[in-house]
Parts: structure tokens; sequence; C-alpha cells
């Protein structure tokens, strides 16, 4: 079985584009090999900067030979049909059997397609892809049609046996396929010839190569963690930065520079995004988490050990730092002079969206709710509206236009610089959190607060504007927003029935996009006070707002669902809690939840629910074959079996511990007493008949079913519950 090297060998390959493109050359060429009846061992694909590597092992030499029978038309058909037939199988008429069914009789034709040689279906497949490549973007160059990300100027496709390495037959124009290619732009630039991938691979790194993106990574992670201790100093951390350097070079050499005075009273944050952005610089911090040095990452050796590409890097650095150090004195005159409310003030005219309104308006909203939300999560209301007011200032800052990745960052220290509480000044970046599903959670009452209320308008907003996320599509982020406020009610054990607070702010949204479509009515917006007055004039009424609420309370549900499972709660297990009153108080619903998963997973439990189960459709198909309710009235004076008494008695005492515990909401020792109805349940129906011709004893027995009804609907819905 032969063995595959192929590399395209072009200009530079854009660093964000080489991983995917590595696997997309993988896999065109593997699917394309399998559509066309070869097989293979394993597969591997690589980038460099500068080419794309593609090795198989154990492909088979050729497609196996076909044989296909095709029936064709009756004995007795037309001519025509006949070689019609004949000439869309290549066949003669002697070449012909005839079979017969129930139908009668028929000509058959059996068609052999014999294999076709690896290196061939190699060609047709890799030319294939190559033409039709998925660049982000591709260009064209000189005369020919092909389109590439970059110039390509060489192809390598050889087929290696033991017999030694044959090129594959390809030619793309004018680009010839071959067995030669070249090492180091700069240190190794003569062409040389390979005969299979270990041979490639072993020169490649003596020419200055290190073909494996990830082995280039691990080389500048150790080489920069080894540099920074003997400088006393720690690597801070960049993988995104990392993966990407590792695209720029093919032979990484670490560089470590040193940032001017000047410039080390910069934020850490300023100074690393300034270098990363714009350098791809890593950052070294010392002990106090200030960042002191810069590490750059060569493509080559120098006889000066990079003292000039150092000293090159150092005086665009500083140039880029002067920038970075403008922006923030700038910044802080700003503040000095008008505080960050008068930071704040230019939001007004930046549209948050067309139909509600500003991002002044939004804040004005957004600091309402907070206030609101304040004293359910331990904050001052004083303080949360201060915070919310403010916290989205920065984005008026001049740092933060020019480094919006800074947003919130930034907004802490001009807080601190106004000289404001540090509760306000960490509300400015930790209001955007959670960002994602492993993004830490705020904890201060009053980030709490802000972060709470700033999600729930943009949920309320977009809803109000029936602007929802559709299948995979979600522009606004909403699924994101929605999980954020899940989190940040679960994490910080937050008491909230959100009902409340988002009829509240679908109410403030709704007043916002009425006075937005006002507002560009020139006649309608003269008679306005301005959005007060609006407002108080605007008559909204609250129920106008429920089903939306509703329909909202409702994805918040979908999103509830989605993050307990990845925790291990049952899809069952949520819809029998969802189906409780309170659910929209997630804390509660959660316990709820953890508290039922835990007795399914008991025995008893388990049990509890088939004999519930069991009970709850005996009593059912009574009650729809009677035409009346059983709900009350059974009487333990009527019980004739000891398994009956025992089971009044097992009611009581469950009815005595549940109503309290659930009152109390300790869910755990609601369904504890629940769970130990089984027993007590399960000699019933194994000792007593149900529907004996004693209608006063088969009445009573049903009304004690519906006592176990009553009693198990009172913790969950267990009849959701699946089984």
């Amino acid at each position: 079985m032969p063995d595959i090297l192929i590399e395209l060998f072009s200009e530079e390959i854009p660093a964000r584009m080489q991983t995917r493109a590595a696997e997309d050359l993988r896999k065109l060429v593997t699917d394309g090999l399998v559509e066309s009846g070869l097989t293979y061992a394993h597969a591997r694909s690589f980038s460099t900067p500068r080419r794309l590597v593609l090795a198989i092992e154990g492909l088979t030499s050729e497609s196996p030979t076909l044989r296909e029978e095709r029936k064709g038309p009756k004995i007795g058909a037309p001519q025509q049909a006949i070689d019609g037939f004949l000439r869309s199988t290549g066949l003669g008429m002697d070449d012909l059997i005839t079979k017969e069914d129930k139908k009668g009789a028929f000509y058959l034709a059996i068609v052999e397609k014999p294999g076709q040689p690896a290196a061939e279906i190699l060609a047709s497949v890799l030319e294939k892809t190559i033409r039709n490549f998925p660049w982000p973007k591709s260009m064209r160059w000189g005369s020919g049609s092909l389109r590439w990300v970059r110039p390509l100027h060489s192809i390598i496709a050889l087929m290696v046996t033991e017999a030694g390495a044959d090129i594959v037959p390809l030619d793309i124009d004018g680009i010839r396929a071959g067995n030669t290619t070249r090492g180091h732009r700069f240190m190794a630039p003569e062409p040389f010839t390979v005969s299979g991938f270990e041979d490639y691979a072993a020169k490649l790194k003596r020419a200055f190569v290190v073909l494996d993106a990830a082995e280039r990574a691990e080389a500048i992670l150790n080489e920069t963690q080894n540099q920074a201790f003997a400088l006393g100093l720690e690597l801070v951390e960049d993988p995104g930065l990392l993966a990407e350097v590792a695209g720029l070079v093919e032979w990484p050499v670490v560089l470590v520079g040193e940032i001017g005075a000047d410039f080390l009273s910069l934020p850490p944050e300023v100074l690393q995004t300034s270098m990363r952005e714009h350098q791809k610089f890593f950052s070294l911090k010392d002990k106090s988490g200030q960042i002191v040095r810069f590490v750059t990452v060569a493509n080559r050796e120098t006889a000066d050990n990079g003292a000039t590409i150092l000293a090159g890097n150092q005086k665009v650095l500083a140039a880029r730092l002067s920038d970075a150090k403008f922006f923030w004195e700038n910044d802080l005159r700003v503040v000095a002079n008008v505080g960050l409310s008068g930071m704040a003030e230019g939001l007004a005219n930046v549209t948050f969206h067309n139909k509600l309104g500003s991002q002044k308006a939004r804040i004005d909203r957004i600091s309402a709710l907070a206030r609101e939300i304040a004293p359910l999560v331990g904050a001052s209301p004083d303080l949360a509206h201060e915070a919310a007011e403010i916290a989205k200032a920065d984005l008026q800052s001049a740092m933060v236009g020019e480094f919006p990745e800074l947003q919130g960052t930034m907004g802490v220290y001009y807080a601190k610089a106004a000289g404001l509480p540090d509760a306000v000044a960490h509300a400015c970046k930790a209001h955007y959190q959670p960002l994602g599903p492993s993004d830490d959670v705020p904890t201060e009452p009053v980030s709490v607060a802000v972060a709470l209320a700033d999600k729930i308008d943009t949920l309320t907003g977009f809803w109000a504007i029936d602007e929802k996320p559709t299948g995979s599509k979600d522009p606004f982020a909403l699924r994101r927003a929605a999980l954020g406020i899940i989190r940040l009610v679960l994490e910080n054990n937050v008491r909230l029935d959100l009902a409340s607070p988002v009829i509240a702010q679908l109410q403030r949204n709704e007043v916002a996009r009425q006075f937005s479509v006002a507002a560009n009515s020139p006649n309608a917006f003269a008679t306005m006070g301005g959005l007060e007055e609006f407002a108080s004039r605007a008559a909204i009424d609250v129920n106008e707002f429920e089903a939306l609420a509703a329909d909202l309370l409702a994805f918040f549900h979908d999103r509830l669902k989605v993050y307990l499972r990845d925790q291990g709660i049952r899809h069952d297990v949520i819809d029998a809690c969802l189906a409780m009153p309170g659910n929209d108080d997630l804390t509660l619903l959660v316990a709820r939840a953890r508290a039922l998963q835990a007795t399914l997973e008991t025995d008893d439990g388990e049990n509890l629910i088939q004999a519930y189960k069991r009970a709850n459709n005996i009593l059912t198909q009574a009650e729809e074959k009677d035409g009346v309710e059983y709900s009350f009235g059974a009487d333990p004076k009527f019980a004739e079996t000891d398994e009956e008494r025992a089971l009044f008695t097992a009611l009581d005492a469950a009815g005595q511990q549940i109503a309290p515990a659930m009152a109390r909401e300790d869910f755990a020792t609601a369904m504890a007493a629940m769970a130990a109805l089984r027993a007590p349940v399960d000699a019933f129906f194994t000792a007593v008949q149900i529907n004996t011709d004693n209608e006063i004893l088969r009445r009573n027995r049903l009304n004690l079913f519906s006592r176990i009804r009553q009693i198990c609907l009172s913790v969950a819905d267990l009849g959701k519950l699946d089984g």
C-alpha cells in the first residue's frame, strides 16, 4: 500500500487561515479518495506560513472493480428503447442476457467498471481540491485562472512504495507536480528534493522549517517561559496570540525587549492590548502584576542575536505606546473636568437600535431596573443606580475607541480616578460578565444588580421589537444573555421572580420604542416635552406585556434546560419542576430539580414514581368511567386490611412532613418523605383489590389514591417523568 505526500507551496498564508486550511486539505482529499473507492489507514495535515502539507499512510493501490446489474426493457420492447439502453450501458446486443420475473421477461445488462490506479484518482482529486479550495479570500495572478490565497509556486505530489517514490501526474495552470521544495526563505532558500514524508520532514528541519504548528507553539512557549524565569518575571498567558504567532514563523526565535520607562505607568491591560493587537508581542509581568518587558518572536536567527530586530521593534512599540499614553492622559483629563457622567453624555447621540433609542436611553432603563433589583441581591439601590449610570461611560473614551476590547476595563480605572466607590467602579467591567460559559460570574452585589439589569434590558428590548433568535441565528447574542442571567441568579443564590422585572423592562422598552418612532416624526415630536413626559402620557397597560413576558420566560426555561442538562439533570426532571408554581424563581426551580433528581437516583424514589403512575392511571380511568372526581373523603374506618390501614397512616405521616417542608422550601426533606411511601404503597397494591363489588370500599380506595396523587403532586408534577 503506497503512502502519499502532498505539499502546496505558496507565498505567505495569513496565520488566521492556516489551521482551517490544513484541515480542509485533509478532508477534501481523503473524502475524494474514499468516494472514488480507495481506503487509507491514517492522514495528517500540517501548515506553515508558506505551505500546506498532507501525509497519507496505507492508501490502497487501486479502486476495486465494480459489477453492476442494470434492468433493461421488456422482451419485445420497441427497438428505440433497446438502443437507448445499450447506449447507456456501453454494451452490444450480444452482451445482454434475459431474465424473467412475475411481470414477464426482460433484458439484463451486467456492467463491469474496472478499478482505477490510485495515482490517477489522486491526480483528479487533488486538481479538483486545489481549483475549488474554500479560502475565505483568494486571488488570481499572472494569466492563469487558478485562484489561491497567495500565489502558488510549486506542488509536491508523491506516491511512495517499497520500490521508490513516483510523482503523481498533475499540471495546474503550468504548475507541474514534482518532488522539490524549499526551506526557510532566508536561512535555506535553495531547493531540494524529497522521497517521502519522513525524508521531507527531516530535510525541512535541517532547512530551518518546523513543520508542525503545535511544535512551533510549544517551542515559543517554552523558550518564552525560560527567558522570563531567568529575568524573575512571568509570562502573561495568551493562547490565542500564541496560536497566531506560531502561524507567522517557520523557525521561531524568541527575543525579549524592554518597554520605555515613560510607558510603565500605563495600566497593564493597555500595555498588553496595544502590544498584542499592533505588534503581536507577548507581555512579561513582575510580581506586582505590572507589565515591564515584551517578547517578540522573530522568524530567523541573526549574527547579532536579534539586536537589530529588537531595536526596530522597540522603536515601533514606542510610537504605538505614545498613542496609548496620549489616549490615557486625555481620558483622565476629561474625567477630572466633567466626571464619568460628563464623559457619558455623548452616548445620547449614539444609537443602540433604531427601534429602541440611544445608548443613553438604554442606560436610563438599566439604571431604573438596577435600583429595583438591588435589594433582592443585597446591594444599595443608590450605588446600583449610580453604577448603572456610568457603567458604559468608557464607550466614549479615546482609549476604548482605539481598543474596543478594553470596554469595561477602562471604566474601572476611570471610575477609581473619579473617586467613586470600589463597588461602583468594579461594576463597569463586571456588568458585562459572564461573557460565555467559562467566564467568571460577578459576585459583588452592585455588579450583580447592574449585570442582571443590563441583560434583562437586552432581552426585553429585542423581545419588544420581535427580534428573537431563530434557529441557529442569534445576531444580538440573546441566548448568551439569557444564560448569563441564569448563571448570575444561580451562582449567587439570588431569589428573584423574573416575571416582575421582565414586565417592568418590557414597559420601559415599549416607551422607548414609541418615543423613538415619534421622534422621527417632527410634528409629533414637537408636541412632546421629552421622554419623561412621553412616558407619563403613553398610558401603557401592564396586561399588554403578559404574553410577551410569558414567551420570554419560556425562552429562559429552554436555556435553563440546556444549562442543567450539561450538569447531569434529566430533561424530564426539569419538565416536572417547570410545571410547578413559582417557576420564574430560577433558584427555587433548580433546588427542586436537584432534590427530585437525587430522589429518583434511589430505589425508593424510582419505584415510588412507578407506583404513583399506576395509582394515577387507575384513578384517572375510574373518574372517566364514573364521571366523578375522587378527590376527598377517604376514611380509615372503611379499611379492611392491615396494608390498607398502614397506607392511611403513612399518608398522614407524609402529609405532616411534606407540607411544612415545602413551606420552608426544604425539598430534600419533602421528597424523602414522599419516597418513604414506596413500601406501604407497594404493600397496598399487593394485598388490596381496588375494583371490589362493594361500592363503598371501591370509592374509599379511589379517594385514597387521590391522596397519593395530591401528596406527590405537591412536590413536583411526577406525571411528566419518563418511564
